[in-house]
């Protein structure tokens, strides 16, 4: 570890939680002025962010990035506009800050009031999408939290000029300019160091790749909060409306392939799996899409261009035009199928029989759990958060996608008037 990468984060997180003392008694109108301060910069600069994007996109190449990954990269006009229009939604989101959450009164007469607060410092460790570095920011902002963005080096143009774009709208604003920090390096050894950062940090958030995930977890000494990957299953049951599951099956793997809330595996029950299967088979091949499927959907599927599906591939986080296909006999195997190979990220059943998609409800062991619904609205702007900060298969503190309530903790609040032990 150098002295100098040692020290830049230190600094940094030192900086980062004096910011973090101030911004969680900001009041709601400062905080709501920063946002749209950064909003009107996101706008301004467009011609800064597509040619710093740009320089990333030449570079996707040689950092080994697939199409899907690239797709995740790409700043657009439209893209733009959504970053602007998500932090203008978080505006008008209650600040969850300060919050009661709960009141009672002792027989002692003591008032203890539960309240929520910032969490203090968050860190967001992030790979190839750079509209991250806006949801996160603006976030954190809003829930009072200061922020330190460490992204990958496949967007780092992409994240310097975002970062640059959020500081000319924090000097608009009265928040302290190192409410939201961008890590100056891509250089291993700052990650590392900063993990160690207990002291001044509270809490990792790392998004991108299971291996990126996995490294954060193992290594930290800070809690992190994570989904390792999406391995989001669709079970097309024997009642299905057919014509709703073919939908929803192409739109949810093939719409974009390369995000955690598309389906990577399709089970479909046995006793529609000849009349269903062919089409919907035939459409995601001419989507490009690859299929991996068991014996009895090869045998289904006769002609049709496939591959042999193993246990591993049902495991995987595909990120790509790939889907493994299950035919099953029964909702029992199905809800085990899904229990035993989904990630707890996603997944959702198709079907008109009201008893069957209320026990896959309640049976499937998953963050978010959709009838009648394609996976991928599992996503902040989906469920009315403002954006989100990420998804968390976790099961304390936070489950599903993260946004402003999942953002703050509490503390205690007790009145009295003279009570002694």
């Amino acid at each position: 570890m150098s002295q100098d990468v040692s020290q830049i984060i230190n600094d940094l997180a030192l900086r980062a939680r004096e910011a973090s003392l101030a911004l969680a008694k900001a009041s709601s109108s400062d905080k709501d002025d920063a946002l749209q301060a950064i909003a009107r910069a996101l706008e301004s600069n467009r011609k800064l962010l597509l040619e710093e994007n740009q320089k990333d996109l030449d570079s996707a190449g040689e950092n080994g990035l697939s199409e899907a990954m690239v797709d995740r990269l790409r700043l657009t006009h439209e893209r733009i506009d959504g970053m602007a229009q998500g932090l203008r939604q978080l505006i008008d989101l209650p600040d969850p800050v300060d919050s009661l959450i709960h009141e009672t009164t002792r027989p002692n007469g003591l008032l203890i009031k539960k309240v929520s607060t910032p969490i203090g410092v968050i860190a967001i460790i992030y790979e190839s999408r750079p509209n991250v570095t806006i949801d996160c920011a603006g976030l954190c902002l809003k829930s009072g939290n200061a922020s330190i963005l460490r992204g990958g080096k496949e967007a780092f143009h992409s994240n310097r000029a975002l970062a640059s774009v959020i500081e000319q709208g924090l000097e608009q604003s009265s928040l302290p300019k190192d409410s939201v920090q961008l890590v100056p390096t891509v250089e291993r050894e700052a990650l590392n160091h900063m993990l160690t950062l207990d002291e001044l940090i509270h809490c990792i958030i790392p998004r991108g790749g299971e291996g990126l995930i996995r490294f954060v977890a193992e290594n930290s000494r800070i809690p992190v909060i994570k989904h390792y990957k999406g391995v989001c299953n669709l079970f097309v049951d024997a009642e299905a409306d057919l014509e709703m599951a073919r939908r929803i099956a192409i739109s949810s793997k093939c719409g974009r392939p390369g995000v955690c809330n598309a389906i990577e595996n399709l089970v479909v029950d046995a006793g529609i799996a000849e009349e269903f299967l062919p089409a919907c088979a035939k459409e995601l091949s001419e989507n490009g899409c690859e299929l991996l499927v068991d014996e009895r959907s090869a045998a289904i599927l006769g002609d049709l261009s496939t591959k042999p599906a193993d246990e591993k591939d049902y495991h995987e986080e595909f990120l790509d035009l790939r889907l493994s296909v299950k035919v099953v006999d029964s909702m029992d195997e199905a809800i085990a199928f899904v229990n035993r190979f989904g990630s707890g990220h996603s997944e959702s059943i198709i079907t008109k029989n009201k008893d069957n998609a209320n026990r896959f409800l309640r049976e499937v062991d998953a963050s978010s759990v959709y009838w009648n619904a394609s996976t991928r609205f599992t996503d902040g702007f989906e469920f009315g958060l403002g954006a989100e900060i990420g998804i968390s298969t976790d099961r304390l503190h936070a489950r599903g996608p993260m946004g402003l309530q999942e953002l703050c903790t509490y503390k205690y609040q007790i009145t009295g008037d003279g009570q002694w032990k």
